[in-house]
């Protein structure tokens, strides 16, 4: 958040995000999948410093949304920060326990911190 000097009260709107994957046949195996349609990055196990995005600390982050996938179409965008997914909490979370939630349900209800939703006050 530019602008913002440590100490600043600032207040952040959780935005929920509710999409179901489709179905899909991966490239890779030829098998049917379901796709979410977007690439996280972060996780407590994470090294900020050895990751190319400029995230300011080791949340989910989504980094890409597919263009015209179920998570684009449901209002996901990068750099949205998940701080739930199906009532986990996602907010210390590591990036594999963060995957294999995502992983584990046919419809997604998230709520994350969006950067441009946040006020100051």
């Amino acid at each position: 958040m530019s602008g913002y000097q440590p100490g600043d009260e600032f207040q952040c709107l959780s935005v929920p995000i509710r999409f179901e994957k489709v179905a899909s046949i991966d490239s890779k195996t030829g098998l049917p999948t379901l796709i979410c349609g977007f690439s996280i990055v972060g996780g407590i196990d994470q090294d900020l410093s050895k990751s190319p995005y400029e995230f300011k600390d080791t949340g989910i982050y989504v980094t890409k949304t597919l263009h015209g996938g179920p998570a684009q179409s449901a209002g996901l965008r990068p750099g949205d920060r998940i701080l739930q997914c199906n009532g986990h909490d996602f907010t210390l979370v590591t990036h594999k326990k963060a995957v294999e939630c995502i992983k584990k349900y046919k419809v997604l209800e998230l709520l994350v911190e969006r950067e441009d939703e946040c006020v100051k006050v």
